[in-house]
């Protein structure tokens, strides 16, 4: 791929840059801006080069549609404060008020495009579709930079089709991003802890299934492992299970003994009663109760891993080289429910290892808990990008780059 090191004099031009600003909000209000903060390195470059910036991004799934809770004002004004200037934001992504906006830049200055997903060709699966919007989008600007990890696996108008119309260059963002992923997938350090989590067992399956080829252990938490527990032949009570996924995690279970592997399941679960949790507002009625993995509850699920699988899995991450996480232990968002993930964080943060985040939930979580990005070796922009990336998939995004370098 070819990097934004490689610009020449760029002074004046119009630098197409496509950011993930995909911040999570309370109303107007972000209430993590990690992703914003991670594009500033490119767009500070851009802007010092004598660049107008133009930032193509989305907001949620609007689905085509305008809708103004989607909009990126939020973002705009924010980006605004982090680099000292003003962000202009364009009322439309292609229309009258974008070409517009961008005819009224001057050099180093920065615009923002509306929300690329109010356009129904942004995520079409029709390739002539795509490559209309595409080449609207490619009329903003001299030169594009995809500097947006989180969206690379996706074949997206604004990610994948206007990188075949304009000189493309990967942004510093991205190839961090591929540079830690390099390390987790070529001769990583040893020994290498791979942490998983999260809600969805049926998302990870796959991931599990290439890195127990390449990590020493793995450690699975979150409401994924109850299907596992199923699996050994726990009763689970109304803990999350997944019925058509217990052949596999059995499979993979063998699959990590025969290949020598260390599989780390929770050996104890903190559970509430059915219904309890109300996910909207992260509320929590009702008690906690503390449970083997082998006695839990019939009434109850499992919400986080308790005490005695929080001290193992710190006791695994203390002693490895390489730490790669993704996926919250248990419903950190309240706190009753929150030690588990609580209890990862703060091993990552004591070991002396090379440790990523893997982006999503768990980023959220580490930096809700008051920790800096610098007390890790990495967090990541994508959970998704980097699950597939280490899958072993082709990411779209970052293959158009390579192919037009």
């Amino acid at each position: 791929m070819k990097s934004i090191a490689d610009l020449g004099d760029v002074a004046g031009q119009r630098a197409l840059v496509r950011c993930d600003f995909n911040v999570p909000l309370q109303g107007d209000q972000i209430t993590d801006d990690g992703r914003i903060r991670a594009a500033l390195p490119t767009l500070t470059a851009l802007q010092q080069a004598g660049a107008k910036i133009v930032i193509m991004a989305h907001m949620g799934r609007p689905d085509g549609e305008v809708n103004p809770k989607y909009s990126l004002a939020p973002v705009a004004a924010r980006l605004g404060e982090l680099l000292g200037c003003d962000v202009a934001l364009a009322a439309n992504v292609v229309g009258s008020s974008a070409q517009e906006t961008v005819a009224g830049l001057d050099n180093g200055q920065v615009a923002l495009v509306e929300n690329v997903r109010f356009e129904p060709g942004e995520t079409s699966k029709d390739d002539g579709e795509r490559l209309e919007l595409a080449e609207k989008y490619a009329a903003l600007g001299d030169f594009f930079v995809s500097d947006g990890f989180g969206v690379v696996h996706r074949k997206q108008a604004s990610v994948y089709d206007v990188a075949k119309l304009l000189p493309a260059y990967a942004g510093f963002l991205v190839e961090a991003e591929v540079e830690v992923l390099k390390k987790l997938t070529v001769a990583p350090q040893r020994p290498y802890v791979v942490i998983l989590g999260g809600a969805k067992v049926a998302d990870k399956l796959a991931v599990i299934d290439n890195l127990l080829k390449v990590a020493d252990t793995l450690i699975i938490g979150g409401g994924m492992a109850y299907t596992f527990a199923k699996a050994q032949g726990y009763e689970v009570g109304k803990s999350l299970l997944d019925e058509t996924k217990i052949d596999d995690c059995a499979g993979y279970l063998q699959q990590g003994e025969a290949l020598g592997k260390k599989v780390l399941l929770p050996v104890d679960a903190l559970c509430v009663g059915e219904n309890a949790i109300d996910f909207s507002t992260f509320t929590l009625s009702g008690d906690v109760v503390e449970a083997d993995i082998t006695d839990l509850p019939a009434d109850r699920g499992g919400c986080d891993i308790g005490p005695k699988s929080a001290e193992v899995f710190a006791s695994e991450i203390a002693g490895a080289k390489t730490v790669f996480w993704n996926g919250p232990m248990g419903v950190f968002e309240i706190d009753a429910l929150a030690d588990g993930t609580k209890g990862v964080a703060k091993a990552l943060v004591d070991s002396d290892a090379f440790t990523v985040v893997g982006g999503g939930d768990s980023a959220a979580a580490v930096r809700a808990f008051g920790y800096d990005d610098s007390q890790f070796g990495h967090i990541s922009t994508g959970g998704g990008a980097s699950l597939e990336y280490l899958e072993g998939k082709e990411l779209p995004g970052l293959s158009v780059l390579e192919e037009v370098s």
